[in-house]
């Protein structure tokens, strides 16, 4: 009989489990601190749980943690740790190191439904949501756990496609019973689900990131298919609606593509519909993946961009590329890997 995992579940969630097991109601709080705090690899080390509670939750549970199988390092110091998270499918996560912060970079989908035209996790095609464990078991995972000072959801995936478990992610890690992070640290991207978006507004005090990449409208739609469903301005306006306290960060997603959206022509229409919106402009260099016809803007023209919106009252800043030496692009990695287990079948 296959095991359920008891990692990724919440405080509720392991309730549900003791209730059904006719265990008292508190050892679902000690089963979490044994989960989030303790880094218990088995049931059997949950030892302020009678031996009789231990058996009854061994019969039907197990922890559930996998570590990664693969890792490579880049020479700037960031980290791509590979993990199995089924058969022949993988995941990756990004950990970059930086003189005042560490960021970890999660993935929530095995490939992506979205097929925006510059994201190889889209050219895998969608194979499958992460639970939150999968989720919460990338930070759990890596070696530089304790080092890690801020989180961004910007890896495998569209989260808010995967909104149960992100959010049951985001609950474990900022809960006082879970691991306990501010939700100041922790930034989830998006391109753009309003539903999705708005139940994470109301019930999350995390970071919210859009990815923009075209103040345009058909511009938009040759590069994220997703306006053509939730088109940018019916975006802004749901975020123009939130009351948003200067304790919480909108940020926009920027890639500049050569001689496409990088002109003075984008930088006007970027301060137009930004009007009224405190927030901020991410500028991010587009890293090459294989059958896409786009380049990255120069140094300059991105320098020039950045100015131009400033100056304009818009907050802006150049993501600095790292990771260029070990698979930049997110889903390079996994799909490498993905290939080659594959081409063992034949």
């Amino acid at each position: 009989m296959t095991k359920e995992p008891l990692f990724g579940k919440t405080l509720d969630e392991l309730r549900t489990v003791t209730d059904g097991l006719g265990l008292p109601g508190y050892s679902a709080g000690q089963i979490a601190n044994w989960l989030y705090n303790k880094n218990a690899g088995s049931v059997d080390e949950m030892t302020n749980l009678s031996k009789e509670s231990r058996k009854l939750i061994d019969e039907k549970y197990e922890v559930g943690t996998a570590g990664f199988s693969k890792v490579l390092e880049s020479a700037d110091g960031t980290k791509k740790y590979l993990f199995p998270v089924s058969q022949k499918k993988f995941v990756e996560a990004a950990y970059i190191p930086e003189r005042k912060r560490n960021t970890l970079c999660l993935s929530t989908q095995v490939g992506c439904k979205m097929a925006c035209l510059f994201c190889m996790t889209g050219k895998q095609g969608f194979q499958g949501n992460l639970t939150a464990g999968e989720i919460v078991n990338q930070f759990k995972s890596v070696p530089e756990r304790e080092e890690i000072t801020n989180i961004v959801y910007m890896g495998m995936g569209e989260p808010f496609d995967n909104l149960a478990g992100v959010m049951n992610s985001l609950e474990i890690l900022t809960s006082d019973w879970g691991y306990g992070m501010s939700p100041r640290r922790i930034t989830v991207s998006t391109i753009g689900i309003i539903p999705a978006m708005r139940e994470f507004m109301n019930k999350s005090n995390c970071h919210l990131a859009v990815s923009l990449h075209s103040p345009f409208e058909h511009e938009r739609k040759h590069l994220m298919p997703v306006e053509n469903v939730y088109p940018l301005n019916q975006v802004l306006e749901e975020l123009k609606s939130y009351n948003i306290g200067r304790q919480r960060r909108i940020s926009f997603e920027y890639i500049l593509f050569r001689g496409m959206n990088d002109t003075p022509r984008h930088v006007r229409e970027l301060v137009r519909i930004l009007g009224g919106l405190r927030c901020r402009v991410n500028l991010i260099r587009f890293h090459a993946i294989p059958g896409v016809p786009l380049e990255s803007s120069d140094n300059i023209t991105m320098e020039q961009f950045k100015e131009a919106l400033s100056k304009k009252g818009v907050l802006t800043t150049i993501r600095q590329s790292r990771g260029e030496d070990i698979y930049a692009a997110c889903g390079m990695l996994s799909t490498s890997q993905m290939v080659k287990e594959q081409e063992k079948d034949f």
